[in-house]
């Protein structure tokens, strides 16, 4: 067996209202509210960027592990859409801060908001080629909207950190399977050069997320023999509030089965981290013998899907480290547009002719 051996959450304390946003561009926060189901959603401080978050997220993600000798840390993967530099790989900044062995496989990677999952793949098939003993999986952003945009009601921030293993004793989750759907419908992108992403309104609907998070999910669970009901928690990307509600519901999971992830509403949408850190959230009150799902989604587009198996190991492990909602819900400092914008780098300065 191979399974997630650690697992860790960063959530910044910074947080902006809908209103916020709305009443700054005379918008209608109602109905955003209403329509993608939003409140509110994270800001990193102008020191905090998916560098510092994911040595946050994995640091957690060993403590769970039981402090391991980073030594035996094979792969260092950190997936991303907004990396701290455009040349330079944060992987080795996380490596080094981890103590990892220099011999460590490591690399950034991008997939839109499905590098986090690709990153939890790849470290899960060294562990299981006997290639590694442990990898590390992150998936973090400090996602990008443009000023009044819709994406800037939920373009937020956050990290979640995996570590992959083979040690019966060690597992908390074991990885019983995983499944990818992927077709090229360019939904979302941003060019080289461009600040902020551009989008193709309602496309990113139907033809985008959905058929892909829906086809993944169906795919996987008909390969496992599975239905809704034989799982104890589901959890989809969350690019808003509505659209992982609908899915779930879609594929006949239950409000029950799908709250306990369902952190977008006061979260924002973490981009690479949407999907992972919600399963943060599920890890830490799931039982042993639950059986999770989940299915993150990348504009461009694809989707991955993982089912779960959490083991005994659970109880000792998810106290060991800070919990993903009082993160969410506790210790919130809310922002004024103005210094929501100074945060993100939004206001810049006039260059001189």
């Amino acid at each position: 067996m191979v399974g997630i051996v650690g697992y860790g959450a960063y959530i910044p304390r910074n947080r902006i209202k809908v209103e916020e946003i709305a009443s700054t561009w005379g918008a209608d926060a109602a109905a955003f509210k209403r329509g993608l189901l939003l409140q509110e959603k994270s800001v990193p401080s102008p020191d905090q960027d998916t560098l510092t978050m994911s040595v946050e997220a994995a640091r957690k993600a060993m403590r769970r592990a039981g402090s391991p000798d980073p030594q035996r840390i094979g792969c260092v993967y950190i997936g991303s859409e907004s990396h701290a530099y455009a040349v330079k790989p944060d992987g080795t900044t996380v490596a080094e801060a981890l103590g990892a062995t220099p011999h460590c496989h490591t690399a950034d990677l991008e997939f839109a908001c499905k590098a986090g999952t690709e990153g939890l793949y790849l470290a899960y098939c060294q562990v299981k080629a006997g290639e590694i003993d442990l990898g590390l999986a992150v998936g973090g952003d400090t996602s990008q909207g443009a000023p009044g945009d819709a994406l800037e009601y939920a373009a937020s921030a956050g990290a979640a950190a995996f570590l992959v293993g083979g040690e019966q004793d060690k597992i908390i989750a074991t990885i019983d399977a995983t499944h990818t759907y992927m077709t090229d419908t360019p939904d979302f992108w941003r060019r080289e050069h461009e600040f902020y992403p551009q989008h193709a309104g309602r496309f990113t609907g139907e033809p985008a997320y959905f058929k892909h998070t829906l086809s993944a999910t169906r795919e996987i669970m008909e390969q496992l023999k599975l239905r809704p009901a034989d799982l104890a928690y589901a959890v989809f990307h969350q690019p808003n509030g509505k659209f992982p509600q609908r899915a779930g519901r879609t594929l006949g999971f239950t409000d029950q089965q799908l709250e306990p992830g369902w952190l977008s509403p006061w979260l924002g949408n973490t981009y690479s981290g949407a999907s992972p850190v919600g399963l943060t959230a599920i890890l830490d009150v799931s039982k042993p013998g639950d059986r999770i799902l989940l299915c993150s989604y990348g504009s461009g587009a694809g989707s991955d899907s993982f089912v779960f198996t959490v083991t005994e190991r659970i109880n000792a492990a998810r106290d060991l480290a800070e919990h993903t909602r009082p993160q969410l819900d506790e210790k919130k400092r809310y922002l004024s547009y103005g210094m929501y914008a100074k945060y993100r780098r939004k206001i810049r300065k006039a260059t001189s002719v």
